[in-house]
């Protein structure tokens, strides 16, 4: 009895598993943020914090991909929606459509999108990055990650996996956020319910 179609059987299952896992996260479990302790995941997959339990961002400012400069403090009396991303992300690339569409959407009900381009060593990938998909909000550069570590309380963000969003209210302090792609609908229910907040 031959033993090569159930190596290969076995080989191909350990391709689809490892492929499902890199369309959900690149680079690692982000499924706990660490520290924190007041994010309430929801059966959606959805990270909530209570509006007596958030907390305000730090610094969050640099150079973009396009070379302006950009403070996040700019944008505060908005919701702001911050996405970390790297262009050699699978699921950041699948969900990059969603974002740009739900951006353009919500730039009437003052949602700010704000891209925070992380990991790669180069603007060149990440700006062709932001040609491919169309994008039209603004991203930070922040090649070696040191914005989100600065710029976030602890366990908010996490450099081991990637795409990570997270949504500020109006007040710039953290209300939701999500690890891993996102489509349409599940930004639009992490968005909503801040926005209509008062």
């Amino acid at each position: 009895m031959s033993l090569r179609p159930v190596a290969r059987a076995a080989a191909l299952t350990a391709i689809v598993t490892l492929t499902s896992i890199s369309l959900s996260a690149c680079g690692g479990d982000n499924s706990r943020g660490g520290g924190q302790t007041n994010y309430a995941t929801s059966t959606d997959g959805i990270a909530r914090v209570h509006k007596d339990e958030r907390e305000s961002v730090g610094l969050i400012e640099g150079e973009t991909l396009q070379g302006e400069h950009l403070d996040v403090a700019d944008f505060k009396g908005k919701v702001i929606v911050i996405n970390v991303w790297g262009s050699w992300c699978p699921p950041c690339r699948a969900e990059a459509p969603y974002l740009n569409r739900v951006a353009k959407e919500m730039t009437a009900k003052g949602v700010q999108f704000i891209g925070i381009n992380t990991r790669d060593g180069d603007v060149s990938p990440a700006r062709a990055f932001e040609d491919d998909y169309n994008i039209s909000y603004p991203s930070l550069y922040d090649p070696d990650g040191r914005l989100l570590l600065s710029g976030f309380p602890e366990g908010a963000v996490s450099l081991q996996g990637l795409p990570v969003t997270i949504v500020l209210d109006r007040s710039g302090r953290i209300a939701a956020r999500q690890f891993g792609g996102l489509d349409d609908i599940e930004l639009r229910k992490m968005i909503d319910p801040v926005v209509k907040e008062s």
